[in-house]
């Protein structure tokens, strides 16, 4: 069975760092484009961050230049370095795999994220 497990979430001062990690299984991994998204309470559902297949990387607007994604394949882990966290970066953030062939996405069950002094 395919599993998205995300970790590295917790509570940190604002402009502290985590990183966050997606570990997939049941997937070829290698194929697939990944993605960070997040949803805070009372809002939508956000895409952060994506990476493709071939490593090209896309942010959004409200994290360019704070946060990365990478990925490595031999240890099929997504990851997502945040640095100078903001009270507004707070949210849940979930993992999603989205294969490059026609086959179903999926997503991890979240991590909480809590940017707090």
């Amino acid at each position: 069975q395919v599993q998205l497990v995300e970790s590295g979430g917790g509570l940190v001062q604002p402009g502290g760092s985590l990183r966050l990690s997606c570990a997939a299984s049941g997937i070829i991994f290698r194929t697939y484009n990944m993605a960070w998204y997040r949803q805070a309470p009372g809002k939508q559902r956000e895409l952060v961050a994506g990476i493709t297949s071939g490593a090209n990387t896309n942010y959004a607007d409200s994290v360019k230049g704070r946060f990365t994604i990478s990925r490595d394949n031999a240890k099929s882990t997504v990851y997502l370095q945040m640095n100078s966290l903001k009270p507004e970066d707070t949210a849940v953030y979930y993992c999603k795999a989205n294969p490059t062939a026609w086959t179903p996405e999926y997503w991890g069950q979240g991590t909480q994220v809590t940017v707090s002094s």
